[in-house]
């Protein structure tokens, strides 16, 4: 739990325990480090509810067959008891009361809780079960003591008369079948949070360090920053570092959900809790302890499921108001029995029936148990929610708009097409061109490198070499001049073909960008490069619009680039020429069409990432905009995006159902219980079903919410639209 505002640490643990739960803390007891906050945070999600409900469910059995067998098995079918018990009938009442009053110590719980709660003026299920039981027990002790008068006066009558009034098993029914009901709930709960538990057993425990020269096995809380630590094959990566030495493949799906290994070199990036598959690697650490990745999704995943969704509000002002309204009815049904001269214990085993069977408890999971599952279910696909909010609102998306680098695009320039000139191969042309970009450190020249080495050719050594800026590249070659840059800077310096100017024109078109390459007073050719599309994001741009969403993309580049990549990627509009400080007032305007979603990665995104009603940013971005952001895809695909929102829908879908099931139980069950169908089609609820059918609404609940496991969310085939925004920004 966490507590905003200034208060003591006391006063919050006191207010904790004063309704019925324990509190410490956060820490308390546990030293810094990184294996003990798992192991604290492991602790904290164990499961230690349904043993303790197990052993009460096993002696509350036990002594309830006992009792069963005295008030049902030898009144109803004449099974035999000891010869004491012979006509002894007051015996036997004495008996079932002490067998009763046993059980009832063994569920102490529901009455400690249920009645603190009622005094507190926050009934809860706890408390109706405690009516219920406490009525059925009451009223059976009156009984007993009312035959015990009968048999004093030798009115035999009167003393079996009292024995239909015993309502001793029903009292201790109730409170077993309600513990077998706590008991596959707490069961069911506990598997909701199977992905954060599996999540914490990824840690690692120890890490193999060099310290003084030598490797050094320690606890993984004991890596500091910047120590180096070394990773064989098959050994999980104990921190977040940066490979320094070696190479290999890298198994991220723990993190990402991701199962092809990622190959790692010098310089590239590693997480905790991945696997190294192949080869032996030497790092830095960079973030360890809380910093690390894992501890980061650990701690988002839990934080959502701490948080509420909207309509769990909602859910909790109607159980708010529910349990009190349950009791009044009982207390109406009683009385309006007994006025149709109905005798006292069969009002009150129909005022007992609408206590036991109404299910503030069902209400009250309907919402929790679901978002647990749905966030869980995101964590092992590599989405994250950050909040319970973020996972109901994502459903309800209008509008997407689309960074275009790094999100949509790659984010690094590629190049795309070689064209030589007459008289030159593409080999010479791609061998001159790497020779002069080899040199600059634009991000295009990059580009051509990356393509140099992938080719296998190795950079010729140019001389006075020169960076022209705005203009391109020149340089002296074994003789001759080479340069490089736009068509309009060597059409002035070289004579361009015609047919070299419209490829050059098309090739713009299509929102590359054309490199024009020159020796002395030839053209050498064109090498276009361009900041291609991710493979995914044409599929999952028409995946959102097949679900009505209306996609937009926001850059920086020109109309021209602009509309070639969005049309590449299928998008419904462009918005190009947006300033990095200007995609915050777009979403703002986006605002007023529906409600928007902004996916992007870097730092002048963040801006557009808070403004936006839901923020998505791609893992593979900054820190900032992962921060400002309200969901995170670590696998860094655009793919996700669609699949967040058939998630959040799937989730949302099932809350209604919980709720829907909740209030509808509800509906039947009451009336029913209260014996408003008895005159009509004479059906009569015994408390004892009651008390059944109120377990098995809530494990029912739980059981629904489970079924999102099983939910695939890259399945398009069954989306569905919701109302499309059609009109464009003006």
């Amino acid at each position: 739990m966490g507590v905003d505002g200034d208060v003591s640490e006391q006063a919050v643990i006191s207010a904790v325990e004063a309704a019925g739960y324990g509190a410490a803390p956060k820490g308390q007891g546990i030293s810094e480090g990184t294996q003990n906050m798992y192991s604290s945070q492991e602790e904290a999600l164990a499961d230690h509810e349904t043993p303790v409900l197990k052993r009460r469910l096993w002696w509350s059995v036990g002594f309830l067959a006992v009792l069963m067998y005295i008030s049902m098995g030898h009144m109803m079918w004449g099974w035999p008891l000891p010869y004491f018990f012979d006509n002894n009938h007051v015996a036997m009442g004495l008996a079932q009361m002490l067998l009763t009053i046993i059980i009832m110590v063994i569920n102490q719980k529901f009455f400690i809780s249920g009645f603190k709660s009622l005094f507190h003026g926050a009934p809860n299920m706890d408390t109706l079960v405690a009516m219920g039981s406490a009525a059925a027990f009451v009223y059976s002790t009156y009984a007993l003591f009312a035959m015990t008068g009968a048999q004093v006066n030798g009115d035999m009558a009167a003393v079996m008369s009292y024995m239909h009034e015993f309502y001793f098993e029903s009292a201790a029914m109730i409170l077993t079948l309600i513990t077998v009901g706590k008991m596959l709930e707490a069961r069911s709960k506990g598997r909701t949070t199977d992905a954060l538990k599996g999540l914490m057993k990824l840690a690692p425990k120890t890490a193999t360090i060099i310290k003084d020269g030598a490797e050094k096995v320690v606890p993984v809380e004991a890596v500091a920053k910047d120590d180096i630590f070394v990773v064989r094959p098959g050994e999980n990566i104990p921190v977040d570092g940066v490979v320094v030495e070696g190479s290999s493949a890298v198994n991220e799906s723990a993190l990402t959900g991701e199962s092809i290994p990622v190959d790692k070199a010098e310089g590239d990036n590693v997480s905790a809790a991945t696997i190294n598959r192949s080869g032996f690697i030497k790092c830095r650490a960079t973030r360890v302890g809380e910093d690390t990745t894992l501890s980061q999704i650990i701690q988002m995943v839990s934080d959502a499921a701490a948080t509420k969704a909207p309509i769990a509000k909602v859910a909790d002002k109607v159980s708010g108001v529910f349990v009190p309204a349950v009791i009044t009815i009982a207390v109406i049904t009683i009385i309006a029995w007994l006025i149709a001269g109905q005798s006292f214990g069969f009002a009150l085993a129909r005022g007992i029936s609408v206590l036991v069977i109404s299910c503030p408890c069902a209400l009250g999971l309907a919402t929790p148990v679901a978002i647990m599952v749905g966030n869980g279910m995101g964590a092992r696909n590599g989405i994250l929610f950050k909040t319970a909010v973020s996972l109901e609102e994502t459903g309800r998306i209008q509008v997407v708009a689309l960074d275009k680098t790094g999100t949509i695009t790659r984010g690094e320039p590629e190049v795309t097409d070689i064209i030589p000139a007459e008289g030159y191969t593409e080999n010479e042309l791609l061998g001159k061109a790497l020779a002069l970009e080899v040199k600059s450190e634009h991000p295009l020249a990059g580009a051509i490198v990356r393509r140099g080495s992938e080719n296998d050719i190795t950079p010729d050594e140019v001389t006075e070499f020169a960076a022209l800026p705005g203009n391109g590249l020149k340089a002296r070659l074994a003789g001759s001049v080479i340069t490089g840059g736009s068509l309009s800077y060597i059409s002035n310096l070289v004579n361009v073909p015609e047919d070299m100017k419209k490829q050059a024109d098309s090739l713009a078109g299509l929102g590359r960008t054309p490199l024009l390459f020159a020796e002395d007073d030839r053209l050498i050719g064109i090498i276009a490069v361009a900041d291609v599309i991710k493979e995914d994001s044409p599929g999952a741009v028409e995946e959102l619009k097949n679900m009505g969403i209306h996609v937009v993309m926001l850059t920086g580049d020109n109309e021209r680039t602009a509309r070639a990549i969005g049309a590449q990627a299928g998008v419904d509009e462009v918005i190009a020429g947006v300033l990095p400080d200007g995609k915050e007032s777009v979403i703002r305007s986006l605002k007023k069409r529906g409600r928007v979603a902004m996916v992007g990665d870097g730092i002048n995104d963040a801006p557009a990432l808070t403004r936006a009603d839901i923020g998505i940013a791609i893992g593979a971005g900054t820190d900032i905009a992962m921060d400002a952001a309200d969901i995170v895809l670590m696998k860094s695909s655009l793919a996700d995006v669609p699949a967040a929102v058939r998630l959040s829908r799937a989730t949302l879908t099932n809350i209604h159902e919980n709720l829907f099931w909740a209030f509808f139980y509800n509906v039947i069950g009451i009336p029913l219980a209260a014996g408003v169908w008895i005159p009509l089609f004479h059906w009569q609820l015994n408390p004892m079903f009651g008390a059944a059918a109120m377990s098995l609404s809530s494990f029912c609940v739980v059981s629904n919410a489970l079924r999102l496991n099983l939910f695939d969310m890259h399945n398009a085939k069954k989306d569905k639209k919701i109302k499309a925004i059609k009109q464009k920004i003006t």
